[in-house]
């Protein structure tokens, strides 16, 4: 008995001293790690310093500062960035659904200002601006040099007055836009009812009045077909994201039970989850969701929640591949950053960063005239500089085409989606890629 306890405690004691050893050996690397980073904020202290003092010219300090909290934010990835007060306050704004400006989503890349997406109705999509084409200029001055809010904020303006930019799109020379300033009123929503049976919904991005806007587009959609609806389209395309709580409530709105998205941080272990209440508004009716390449973020949790339930039907082309999440963090009276915390997951645990999702039936729409030969696509995050890998590999490359016909009778995509919701085959309209395998037998 005697032996057996000491035994015991032999190993407790051995267990105890490796805990030691280890922890001591944790507290070196620590230390090691520590001493580097305190060397380095040195560092920049002794460069901020010598700026100060011996600069040509009296150096705007404030500035100087906040340039050196975005670099250090941008360097991490594309959409973690600093925002200084007025910045924080428009994004506010933004997200209740009503600001000033062109319309546009921006993010930065090699130093110019990429459009990731124009909202629907606003001058930049009445004055043709497309996903993924690079703003160079504004007002005649170059964009490089500029932070990302700078840039924002040369575009914003009193209402009615113009502003133009200098655009490049794929290889074409660069091109000018003017386009006047406007209040924009995001109605994230918008409803109708096609062929008197089916009931179309357009979702622009997710704002706080998302949810709500749904719910009433549902039941003015059950009220007009007295209750006899086929069922239901919800338009994704272009729509760059927005709310993660609103992504939630719209799945939410579709599905009976089920988990919708979960997202994990640093620590792999702390996992968030997000699952479905019961009650489906739709009453189960068909659904179909039609997504593209600047579908990204929120609309691509909303189309992975529901096709991995199998809830609805995906019609369409590749989305965008944004798969992450950024928490605001604000910073008092001296605004905010916006940090990537998290990566998200849908329910059956795919990672879309970097790689989008791919439609159930590939639908592309054809370009018109005065399109064809112009590079109408996103590159989606892959094509974005320091994007974030995708944690569980494979090939990367998101994004496809971004054009939608403003003209619905010109909407093959919406034509398939309604097709399919009355029982017709819809196949898709593109080739498949040849097999490398099939490539090599046919070399051989």
């Amino acid at each position: 008995m005697k032996a057996s306890r000491m035994k015991t405690f032999g190993l407790v004691l051995a267990g105890a001293v490796s805990g030691i050893v280890l922890m001591q050996a944790f507290n070196a690397a620590d230390a090691a790690s520590n001493a580097e980073t305190y060397k380095l904020l040195n560092l920049f202290g002794d460069v901020y310093d010598r700026v100060r003092s011996d600069y040509v010219e009296q150096p705007d300090e404030k500035k100087m500062i906040e340039a050196a909290i975005n670099g250090m934010l941008m360097s991490l990835d594309p959409h973690s960035s600093y925002m200084d007060a007025q910045s924080f306050e428009d994004m506010n704004v933004k997200t209740k659904g009503e600001f000033g400006g062109l319309g546009i989503e921006v993010t930065m890349e090699n130093g110019v200002v990429k459009v990731m997406s124009p909202y629907d109705g606003t001058p930049a999509s009445k004055a043709g601006i497309l996903t993924n084409d690079l703003i160079v200029g504004i007002d005649k001055k170059e964009v490089q040099g500029l932070t990302l809010n700078e840039a924002v904020d040369k575009m914003r303006g009193a209402v009615g007055t113009p502003v133009t930019l200098t655009i490049v799109r794929g290889k074409q020379d660069p091109f000018d836009v003017t386009i006047t300033r406007d209040i924009i009123k995001m109605e994230s929503v918008k409803f109708s009812l096609e062929d008197n049976d089916v009931g179309l919904i357009r979702m622009s991005s997710f704002t706080e009045q998302s949810d709500i806007g749904l719910q009433k587009a549902i039941a003015a959609i059950d009220k007009q077909t007295s209750g006899k609806v086929k069922g239901y389209i919800l338009d994704l395309r272009n729509n760059p994201g927005g709310l993660l709580l609103q992504a939630v409530s719209v799945s939410d709105a579709f599905l009976e039970r089920g988990e919708i998205v979960s997202t994990r941080g640093r620590n792999t272990d702390e996992i968030e989850r997000h699952s479905a209440q019961k009650g489906d508004l739709t009453g189960g009716k068909p659904l179909v969701v039609l997504i593209n390449g600047g579908s990204a973020s929120a609309s691509e949790i909303v189309a992975g929640a529901l096709q991995d339930h199998h809830r609805a039907t995906l019609i369409g082309t590749r989305s965008f591949g944004k798969g992450s999440v950024q928490t605001i963090i604000p910073l008092g009276n001296e605004g905010a950053i916006r940090l990537t915390t998290q990566r998200y997951y849908t329910p059956s645990g795919r990672s879309i960063q970097a790689k989008g999702i791919d439609a159930d039936i590939v639908i592309e729409e054809p370009l018109p005239p005065e399109l064809q030969g112009k590079n109408v696509s996103s590159e989606g995050e892959a094509g974005l500089r320091g994007h974030l890998s995708n944690t569980e590999g494979g090939d990367e490359g998101g994004g496809s085409s971004v054009y939608v016909p403003e003209d619905k009778t010109k909407d093959v995509q919406l034509k398939a989606a309604i097709d399919f919701l009355h029982g017709v085959k819809v196949v898709s309209n593109v080739k498949p890629p040849e097999k490398k395998d099939e490539k090599a037998k046919q070399a051989n």
